[in-house]
């Protein structure tokens, strides 16, 4: 029996691998489209998202809080400084140290503790003749010797009426310097605590009075900035960048301030 070939076309193996070539080709092109619509997209996310979160961020109220309250000192720092003048340093020396008895005398008549009482060491100042121009010589003409007691208490009120009636030692002879005395209150660390307390309270009050004026309300604090103490004399409105320590009157005005932001809900 006779065998009947079938017709096989004749395929160009060039042709093939040209057709695999754009096959491959179509492929990388696909990706490559898919990586850049996946690109776009997730950047469109990602920038809303971004866009989210800073409209949020920005969704906050500042308000300033304070606190204010009258105090009064419960120490007192009083100087006393007082000198004598001699051509020779051991009479100086000598008047200087009758001079500091007197004082501590004095002092402790006007029950002034003793304990309370601090002496400074002695300051010597040589003075020099002068020639005709008005400049210094090596011929010493005086020597002036100086001390300065300082008198430390808590008893404010005593202290400070004992420093007016100073003048008194003028009298004995001495040649006396009082200075004012300094005022200071030694709980100060306790109270700022106790002020920005209030001063906090004081802010979120503010915030929540603003916000629902708008018709919302405060959430949680977002951040918070002490601001500097005033300590001023009661009837003064002195401020400073810096803040103030007044150190002059017995009664005195301490003004504490906070920067609060709040997020708004």
């Amino acid at each position: 029996m006779r065998k009947i070939k079938l017709f096989q076309p004749y395929v160009n193996p060039k042709a093939i691998r040209n057709v695999e070539k754009v096959l491959r080709s179509t492929q990388i092109i696909i990706l490559g489209i898919c990586f850049v619509i996946a690109t776009i997209t997730s950047t469109v996310i990602l920038s809303k998202g971004i866009l989210q979160l800073k409209k949020f961020s920005e969704q906050v109220i500042k308000v300033t809080g304070s606190a204010e309250k009258n105090i009064t000192s419960d120490a007192i720092v009083w100087k006393l400084n007082f000198s004598r003048r001699e051509a020779k340093m051991v009479a100086a020396f000598d008047l200087l140290k009758q001079d500091l008895e007197t004082v501590r005398g004095y002092l402790l008549g006007k029950s002034v503790k003793e304990s309370e009482i601090i002496v400074a060491p002695v300051t010597t100042v040589v003075l020099y003749k002068k020639n005709e121009k008005g400049n210094d010589t090596n011929t010493i003409e005086a020597y002036i010797l100086a001390q300065e007691v300082e008198v430390r208490s808590n008893d404010v009120i005593r202290i400070a009426e004992v420093s007016r009636q100073a003048t008194e030692l003028i009298e004995k002879g001495l040649e006396i310097i009082s200075q004012s005395p300094e005022y200071f209150y030694t709980k100060l660390p306790e109270l700022k605590l106790a002020m920005l307390s209030e001063a906090s309270e004081n802010a979120k009050k503010r915030a929540d009075s603003m916000a629902k004026a708008s018709g919302n309300k405060i959430g949680r604090i977002r951040s918070a900035r002490m601001g500097v103490f005033q300590i001023t004399p009661v009837n003064s409105y002195d401020v400073s960048d810096w803040g103030m320590n007044d150190t002059t009157s017995l009664e005195k005005k301490v003004n504490a301030v906070v920067n609060v932001e709040f997020a708004i809900e």
